[in-house]
C-alpha cells in the first residue's frame, strides 16, 4: 500500500462516503413514502412499482441496506486507517496519533455527510430519493439475495427466541393520521367531496349537545291546549315530525309524523283520540352522545329524531338525523323560512344574529371560526364570556369578532346580537 498515492485513497474515501449516504437516504426515503400515493403512482411509474415491490418485504429491504451500509462504513474506516498511517510515514508523524485524529475526522464526516444530511433530505423529499434508489436496490437485492436471506434467517430466529413474531399485522391508520393524510392530499379530489370526508372524520369529536335544538326552542304539541289551536298548529307547521307532550316537555307522550294524520286533516275528521293513536314511542338520546355513534343508532333503530336527556332524565333538547347530516354536507337548501331569520345581513361583515343559533351552524353558514369548546349557542357563548348576566348594548370582542348585545329577554337570555368580523391586520 506504500506505493498507492494519497490522492487515490482520498478519492476512494469520498466514493465510500457517497455510497454510505446513498444507503442511509434510501432507507429513510423508502420508509417515509406515503403508501397511498405510492399505490396510485405505481399505476403509471416503473420506479414507483419497483419501490412498492421492495416495500412488500421490508425485512429483506432493511437487511440489504444495512449490509451495504455497514460494509461501506467498515471499508471507509479501513481506508482511513491506511491513509492515516501513510500520512504519518510520509511526514514523520506518530502513527497512533494520526490514526486517532483520522478516526475522529472520519466519524464527523460520516455523521454529517452520510447520515444526518442525507436522511434529513430524504425525510423531506422521499420520492426524489426513493424512486431512483429503487432502480439500484432492486438488482442489488438479486445479487446479494443469499447473503440477505441468511442474515434475515438468523435475525428472525433470534426474534422468535425473544418472543417476537415474524409477521406483525400492519398497523391501521388512526383517525387523526387519516385526517392529516386527507388534509395533505386535498388537491387530488374535488373540494366538496374532500370537505365532506373531513367532516365525517370530525364527527367523532362532536356531541349531540353541540348541534341539538335547545329545549326552549323545541317546537311541539301540548295536548292540553285548545283543540282549535292544535289543529291550527298542525295545518301551518313546516316540520314533518313533532314531539307531543302534556303540559311540560318532560312529560312527552310520543312523536307525531304529520304524514300519518294527513288523511284525517284533509277530511276534517281528526280528533284528540285519533291523534294519540298515531303517536310513535319517543326515542331518547343521552346527553353527550357522540355524533358518529348516534348516526349509527339512528340507522339501526330506524329513527330520524331523538330527544336529548341528561343523567336525571330531564329533556335538554332535540336532535335529528338531518342535523347530523348537515355537519357532513353543510346546510340543506330547503331549510325552513324561520331559520333564515337567525342571520340578517346589515352591511358588509356586520350581521344581526339570533342568540339561539347554534355556533356550529353560524360558523358553517358564514365561514366564521367562533370558539366551539364551550357553549353551543351564541347566547351561551356571550354569557359565558361575560361571566355575568347580559345587558343590552354591552360590547365585547371574542377573537376577530366585535359583538354588541342587541336585545335581551326577560329571562336574561340574549335574543339578538350585532356581530362584526374584524379582518386581521399586519402589524
Amino acid at each position: 500500500m506504500n506505493d498507492v498515492p494519497l490522492s487515490f485513497l482520498f478519492t476512494i474515501l469520498v466514493i465510500l462516503v457517497f455510497l454510505s449516504a446513498f444507503f442511509s437516504s434510501s432507507e429513510t426515503a423508502l420508509m417515509t413514502l406515503n403508501r397511498l400515493k405510492l399505490k396510485n403512482k405505481a399505476k403509471t411509474s416503473k420506479s414507483a412499482r419497483l419501490a412498492q415491490k421492495l416495500l412488500e418485504e421490508p425485512d429483506r429491504l432493511i437487511g440489504l441496506i444495512l449490509i451495504g451500509n455497514n460494509f461501506i462504513n467498515i471499508a471507509a474506516s479501513t481506508i482511513a486507517t491506511i491513509t492515516a498511517f501513510k500520512i504519518a510515514a510520509d511526514h514523520g508523524l506518530s502513527p497512533e496519533a494520526t490514526a486517532a485524529y483520522g478516526t475522529v475526522l472520519l466519524t464527523l464526516v460520516i455523521l454529517i455527510f452520510a447520515e444526518v444530511t442525507p436522511k434529513t433530505y430524504a425525510a423531506l423529499h422521499p420520492e426524489r430519493i426513493a424512486f431512483p434508489a429503487a432502480f439500484v436496490l432492486t438488482p442489488l437485492l438479486k445479487v446479494l439475495y443469499p447473503l440477505v436471506w441468511g442474515t434475515n434467517l438468523i435475525t428472525n430466529g433470534i426474534l422468535r427466541l425473544l418472543g417476537v413474531p415474524k409477521d406483525v399485522a400492519e398497523q391501521a391508520l388512526s383517525r387523526e393520521e387519516l385526517r392529516t393524510l386527507m388534509m395533505e392530499n386535498h388537491n387530488i379530489r374535488p373540494d366538496t367531496k374532500h370537505k365532506m370526508m373531513i367532516n365525517v372524520l370530525d364527527l367523532e369529536h362532536i356531541d349531540v349537545d353541540d348541534i341539538m335544538v335547545p329545549r326552549n326552542e323545541v317546537v311541539g304539541i301540548d295536548i292540553t291546549d285548545d283543540w282549535d289551536d292544535i289543529l291550527n298548529q298542525l295545518v301551518n307547521t313546516y316540520l314533518t315530525r313533532l314531539p307531543v307532550w302534556k303540559e311540560d316537555i318532560n312529560d312527552v307522550i310520543g312523536i307525531l309524523h304529520i304524514r300519518t294524520i294527513l288523511p284525517q286533516l284533509s277530511k276534517n275528521s281528526l280528533n284528540l283520540k285519533g291523534l294519540r293513536q298515531v303517536l310513535r314511542k319517543p326515542y331518547f338520546v343521552p346527553e353527550g352522545a357522540n355524533l358518529t355513534k348516534q348516526l349509527q343508532e339512528f340507522q339501526r333503530k330506524e329513527r330520524r329524531m331523538g330527544l336529548v336527556v341528561d343523567e336525571y332524565g330531564e329533556i335538554q333538547g332535540l336532535v335529528t338525523i338531518d342535523d347530523i347530516l348537515e355537519e357532513i354536507v353543510g346546510d340543506f337548501t330547503s331549510e325552513p323560512k324561520n331559520r333564515g331569520r337567525h342571520i340578517v345581513n346589515k352591511r358588509d361583515n356586520e350581521f344581526i344574529i339570533d342568540g339561539r343559533i347554534q355556533i356550529r351552524s353560524l360558523n358553517r353558514r358564514l365561514q366564521w371560526d367562533l370558539p366551539l369548546d364551550g357553549a353551543s349557542t351564541l347566547s351561551g357563548l356571550i354569557t359565558e364570556y361575560l361571566g355575568d348576566l347580559p345587558n343590552k348594548q354591552t360590547a365585547m370582542r371574542i377573537g376577530n369578532y366585535q359583538i354588541t348585545i342587541y336585545s335581551v329577554n326577560e329571562d336574561n337570555v340574549v335574543e339578538k346580537a350585532l356581530i362584526k368580523r374584524i379582518e386581521d391586520r399586519q402589524e
